[in-house]
């Protein structure tokens, strides 16, 4: 794979239950739009919010392995968007700590941009979401 210096993210979180089951996803594109990386991972027990930033730490910790200088991350999540560009407080202790370790990560990267976009236009992040949490909460059964 050629290195990219400039990336797009779409990242996506989600809980059936506030707090329950939990899964995260981030789709890694060129800017002209190419997918260059899709993943997943299963959160366990948590919140909505908490499995949005986990699909923000997703998505930079695979940034971080194809060495990538500036992210444009597209979030559906209006306040976590805020938050993380420091327009709200982070007040929330469980958020708290997911929003350092994100802070300590994008020290890696030269610049990094969250924008807040319709869900529609975040389907495949969220389809990897409910991928996830069908594979762990239904196959568990």
């Amino acid at each position: 794979m050629v290195k990219q210096q400039k990336i797009k993210i779409y990242s996506d979180g989600g809980a059936r239950g506030n707090p329950g089951p939990a899964a995260c996803g981030s789709v890694l594109k060129t800017l002209a739009g190419r997918v260059i990386g899709q993943h997943r991972r299963y959160l366990g027990e948590t919140t909505n919010n908490q499995a949005e930033y986990g699909g923000v730490l997703l998505g930079l910790e695979e940034a971080v392995k194809i060495g990538v200088e500036e992210i444009d991350f597209y979030l559906d999540s209006e306040l976590v968007v805020k938050q993380l560009n420091r327009e709200y407080k982070v007040k929330d202790s469980g958020l708290q700590s997911l929003f350092l370790k994100i802070w300590k990560i994008s020290l890696k990267f030269k610049k990094i941009t969250y924008r807040h976009i319709p869900r529609e236009q975040n389907r495949v992040a969220d389809r990897l979401v409910n991928e996830e949490l069908d594979k762990q909460v239904l196959g568990q059964r």
